[in-house]
């Protein structure tokens, strides 16, 4: 599957590798992942990793991000990874090399690179930079396997996700046999603070179920958030939607949060394909965990509307 990647790589000597904006653990270990097979085994190329800031996933080695002048994208070869589109990806330079590859698990949508690899089987684009390593039998260092393993971690839900498979599993036991530190990346990932603890008690004080439905979701105004303390609305909108899973008879739940002009919506399911509802929205991701901007509060009941309707069709 990754031949022509390889081609590519060895042909060019500097290598630029970017992956969508307010990145989760899944963007930032396969760009991080990759950064260091290229630097492994591919010893006297020059290799950058670029975006915006990790925020939460400030902890991981290597999230710190390499400051470059467009200079450098002349002759270069640049990497886009979990990137569903082109609007998605941090920092657009990447339109500037001489050659681009895209490497992505999420549900099609368009091509905007020059090889793209494309593969909604994977449960994270982790685990397809893992598959690459062992495909191509590169160098895993423990630091690469570590990067990695944190996204295909995070991606599959602690590997309950029904996107995770046997594969799954196969690729988690090759990256820990390269002395991954399982309860280290788990204690970065899952410990929290006093302060978001209080902000998750007050999201799941807010949580409504629409209409009788299975769905269930939270809104939160500019005011609300503003009122917590919360500064960057992306990431808690992400970060806080699955304080609503798991409830009994509630099938789809979505996190609503006003960001300025625009309301960010994070739409998750535990047996639905709620992409469709997304990408109509103008949005997208994965058949059961996707994402949208709406335009403002009516936009997203006339979303949860159609959520319902989506829960009667097997009545």
């Amino acid at each position: 599957m990754f031949e022509k990647v390889i081609e590519a790589v060895r042909q060019y000597d500097t290598i630029i590798i970017h992956r969508h904006s307010f990145p989760d653990g899944d963007a930032l270990g396969s760009q991080i992942g990759l950064y260091e097979l290229l630097k492994e085994n591919f010893p006297g190329k020059t290799i950058y990793k670029v975006g915006d800031e990790p925020r939460r996933y400030s902890f991981m080695n290597g999230s710190v991000m390499d400051v470059i002048d467009d200079e450098c994208y002349a002759g270069a070869l640049a990497f886009v990874l979990d990137s569903a589109t082109e609007e998605l990806v941090s920092d657009k330079r990447f339109r500037l090399a001489e050659k681009s590859v895209r490497i992505d698990h999420h549900i099609y949508c368009e091509t905007f690179t020059d090889i793209e690899i494309v593969d909604t089987s994977f449960e994270s684009c982790c685990g397809m930079i893992a598959e690459l390593s062992l495909e191509c039998s590169l160098t895993l260092t423990p630091k690469a396997a570590t990067a990695i393993f944190t996204g295909m971690v995070t991606d599959s839900g602690r590997f309950r996700y029904d996107s995770t498979s046997a594969r799954t599993f196969e690729l988690a036991s090759y990256l820990v046999s390269h002395s991954v530190d399982s309860n280290s990346v788990y204690s970065e990932l899952y410990a929290s603070d006093l302060s978001t603890v209080k902000i998750r008690a007050a999201f799941i004080s807010k949580i409504c179920v629409y209409e009788n439905s299975r769905v269930a979701y939270i809104y939160n105004t500019a005011d609300e958030t503003a009122a917590l303390g919360i500064e960057d609305p992306v990431s808690v909108s992400r970060g806080m939607v699955n304080v609503m899973a798991d409830i009994k008879g509630i099938d789809i739940w979505v996190n609503f949060t006003e960001d300025g002009e625009k309301v960010l919506c994070e739409l998750r399911s535990g047996k639905y394909n709620i992409n469709p509802v997304a990408t109509l929205h103008g949005g997208g991701g994965h058949q059961k965990a996707s994402g949208c901007d709406v335009a403002d509060r009516a936009e997203a009941m006339s979303l949860l509307e159609e959520l319902k309707a989506l829960t009667e069709q097997d009545k």
